[in-house]
């Protein structure tokens, strides 16, 4: 699938998105949130993937949802609440796509990482960001406490790290949030590329099935009392042993040879 606004290339089984509207600082407009919403779509359904990495075209990863939009919205007489209400109603159900595609999904940020596009980095999977990245829900700067993004932050980071975030609208470097736990490493921008592609490689290297098994269960067992987490883990686990690839790397393991799979 490619749009003008996005743009989707495909190494081998990793899949590479790219929003690009570098002019809106690739801004989550409703084109943006469509296009995305269905490329998520397309590619839950093509196994052969097995690692997204999501990026952005430009000098900016995401600066969040677009302002021109939301002001002419605003301005339409009495349609502006239902326009927004819709609005992150939309935005919200494509972060929570993210979290139920069965590939793990890998922010690839650089630039800038603001309100919604911030957002966009602590829901998924996994982020790398060039040292030079900035981070905020800068919402407040304007008038406009960022409580959707604040759903995404605050289940990734300490929760007085990101009331500070949202209540100062400060900017964070990449190397706080790699303290902070909203990304996975700050690396040299020239690395980006080839450091945020090794990662998804070698997730993609793993056994698919076990790989979307597990990262369902990775965030249904996060919403669970800790004795119904582990009773709802132990049955995963059960179920992902009786895996006949899992057998056999099992055994592959224990005879110290490479695993031969057939569907892996």
């Amino acid at each position: 699938m490619t749009q003008d606004i996005l743009q989707r290339e495909d190494i081998n089984d990793v899949a590479i998105l790219t929003m690009n509207t570098p002019k809106s600082l690739n801004a989550l407009s409703d084109a943006m949130l469509d296009a995305l919403h269905k490329a998520f779509d397309g590619i839950a359904e093509t196994p052969e993937i097995r690692a997204v990495i999501i990026r952005g075209q430009g000098k900016a990863f995401c600066a969040g949802h677009n302002l021109k939009e939301m002001t002419a919205a605003r301005d339409a007489d009495d349609k502006g609440r239902a326009y927004f209400n819709d609005l992150f109603s939309r935005c919200g159900a494509l972060m929570q796509r993210i979290q139920t595609l069965p590939q793990p999904v890998i922010a690839q940020v650089h630039g800038i990482a603001t309100a919604a596009g911030c957002q966009l980095v602590a829901t998924c999977d996994m982020a790398v960001a060039a040292d030079t990245t900035r981070f905020g829900v800068n919402g407040v700067n304007i008038g406009l406490f960022c409580a959707t993004p604040m759903v995404a932050l605050s289940r990734n980071i300490p929760r007085k790290r990101a009331f500070e975030m949202l209540t100062t609208g400060r900017f964070i470097s990449a190397p706080e949030a790699a303290d902070y736990g909203l990304i996975n490493m700050s690396v040299p921008e020239d690395a980006l590329d080839a450091e945020t592609l090794q990662l998804a490689q070698t997730v993609a290297g793993k056994l698919g099935k076990a790989v979307k098994i597990g990262k369902q269960a990775f965030y249904e067992q996060l919403q669970m009392p800790i004795m119904d987490a582990y009773n709802y883990a132990g049955d995963v686990m059960a179920t992902n042993m009786m895996y006949d690839e899992t057998a056999e790397g099992v055994a592959a393991f224990l005879g110290k040879r490479e695993a031969t799979w057939e569907n892996p």
